[in-house]
């Protein structure tokens, strides 16, 4: 999902709440955010739960991505063409794009990612020895030759076996994230924990349970609307409290900035029948409802 926003954030959910009391001013702008459900990995392969999908679109960028109103706009592309046939997709990348700092770089500074990268990046999501659950995104669906082509550093060529339309909205779910070769194979299983993307915030540190912290990029291409670069949060941190009722306390607080839901016992005091602000909230709190995807399977 495109990024744009206030806090650069999350723009798909159900509920957000944000700045429910007001707090000292820090030098630094962190975000903190609660995942009562826990992160199970930071690799985009796996971004199959709401929580891994919103850590890992910090993490990482899609060659096109969607905007607020589910529109396919530019990411790592800046354009692409299609083939008379519509079979071969060609996308034509950034090229002031660089991978996070990462040990397994040339002195540990993150290199420019290139098409070879993206060709890595889908050939990894088919693999067996993946396992991705996002590998249907490609499988029976590209050429058997070929599929994926970096025609130079700055130009990747998608073929498909048949016309499919909805293949731009398809890679632009964070499965097709681009991760760089060395690294995933510098950590191997623990990549899942040792992640490094492009995207606007960078992997710092995971106690698993606790709490994930996220920094800032000072590298990241994107600029907001007035050409100021982004992002503007110095970081992230995402903690685990298990229970709602925790995290709205939390929230009430002041140690959240957000959330996504709310606990059933405080509904009634936040919100009125029709689902809106009671009037002590407002000022305090502000409530936003966005559409968003979703997928129910009815037995």
């Amino acid at each position: 999902m495109s990024r744009s926003g206030k806090f650069y954030l999350f723009l798909i959910s159900i509920f957000v709440f944000a700045g429910c009391q007001s707090r000292k001013q820090d030098k630094k702008q962190v975000f903190n955010y609660n995942e009562s459900f826990g992160i199970a990995s930071l690799d985009p392969a796996f971004a199959k739960s709401q929580s891994v999908i919103w850590a890992v679109n910090q993490l990482y960028n899609t060659l096109v991505e969607t905007d607020a109103h589910l529109r396919i706009v530019p990411s790592l592309a800046t354009r692409w063409e299609v083939s008379l046939d519509h079979l071969q997709y060609r996308f034509f990348l950034r090229n002031d794009v660089y991978f996070h700092d990462n040990a397994a770089f040339s002195g540990g500074k993150g290199r420019k990612m290139t098409a070879k990268d993206v060709v890595f990046s889908y050939q990894r999501l088919m693999l067996p020895t993946t396992a991705s659950p996002g590998a249907w995104i490609f499988n029976d669906r590209v050429a058997v030759d070929q599929p994926f082509v970096a025609l130079n550093d700055s130009v990747f060529q998608l073929t498909l076996r048949s016309p499919f339309s909805p293949i731009l909205g398809v890679i632009s779910n964070k499965y097709c994230a681009i991760v760089p070769k060395e690294v995933v194979e510098k950590f191997g299983s623990d990549y899942r924990s040792n992640p490094c993307g492009t995207g606007p915030f960078m992997f710092k540190s995971w106690e698993e349970g606790q709490a994930l912290i996220l920094h800032k990029n000072p590298q990241y291409f994107e600029l907001d609307s007035i050409g100021q670069k982004l992002p503007y949060l110095d970081a992230i941190k995402v903690s685990f409290y298990d229970s709602k009722a925790t995290e709205f306390l939390q929230f009430q607080q002041g140690r959240l900035d957000f959330i996504n839901d709310i606990d059933p016992s405080f509904k009634d005091e936040v919100l009125n029948k029709k689902g809106e602000l009671k009037k002590e909230w407002v000022g305090k709190i502000v409530l936003n409802k966005h559409p968003y995807l979703n997928t129910e399977y009815l037995g």
